[in-house]
Parts: structure tokens; C-alpha cells; sequence
């Protein structure tokens, strides 16, 4: 078990700006692959953002240009810069892990069910 927890969020107007940031008990594992998802009040849950244990990274197509995942190992913790914010990006925001297999490339991890650890959320709210 990889306790997350995620921080970060609040209410910002349109065109707006927030970091979220998951914390993790191991601050020296690279063995996870990471990721950020979303979900909206009667939608399902949907990936972001996901970063490898080299740190490359991809974005869904609808943040592409306005997020950044990154992670600084040694601090444990992983962000999600979130500029230029929509009001169809309001949601609840999760991070996510799952344990790095050598023939799995955690880039191709995209799906809910792809992740095993997960945080409990923190609520990002778009409007004006």
C-alpha cells in the first residue's frame, strides 16, 4: 500500500491558475507509475495527466497546452500545474499509482482501472 493524498484545490474564476500536489510515503520510490485523474459529478472518472518513473510524461487531449504533471522524488510528491482553467475542468481531482511492471509501459496506463492506489480527492471549482 502507497498511502496518497492529494492537496491543492479550490474555487478559481475561468483563465485562472492552481498546482495540486499528491503526497506519497515513499519519497525515494521510482518503482510506481503516477497519474491524475478527474471526475465530475455524474461522470466517470477520467485520466489527465500520467508520468513515468524517467518522468516522461502525457496529457489528455482536452488539458494538452494548459497541464503539466511532474514530480520531485525526493519530496514524495507529485503536481499538476493547471493553467488557462475551464469551467469543464471543474471536478473532483485524484492521484493515482500503480507499481511499475518491466513490461508495461506506465504511459499506456490510461484507465481508471489500470491504477490500484488512489487518493481521496481534492475539489477543483471553475466558474465565474
Amino acid at each position: 500500500q502507497v498511502p496518497l493524498a492529494e492537496s491543492g484545490g479550490g474555487s478559481v474564476q475561468p483563465g485562472g491558475s492552481l498546482r495540486l500536489s499528491c503526497t506519497t510515503s515513499a519519497y525515494s520510490d521510482r518503482t510506481h507509475c503516477m497519474a491524475w485523474f478527474r471526475q465530475a459529478p455524474g461522470k466517470e472518472r477520467e485520466g489527465v495527466a500520467f508520468i513515468d518513473t524517467l518522468d516522461d510524461t502525457n496529457v489528455a487531449a482536452s488539458v494538452k497546452g494548459r497541464f503539466t504533471i511532474s514530480r520531485d522524488n525526493a519530496k514524495g510528491t507529485l503536481y499538476l500545474q493547471m493553467n488557462n482553467l475551464k469551467p469543464e475542468d471543474a471536478a473532483m481531482y485524484y492521484c493515482a499509482a500503480v507499481i511499475r511492471l518491466q513490461w508495461v509501459a506506465c504511459l499506456s496506463l490510461t484507465r481508471q482501472n489500470d491504477y490500484t492506489y488512489w487518493g481521496q480527492g481534492t475539489q477543483v471549482s471553475v466558474s465565474s
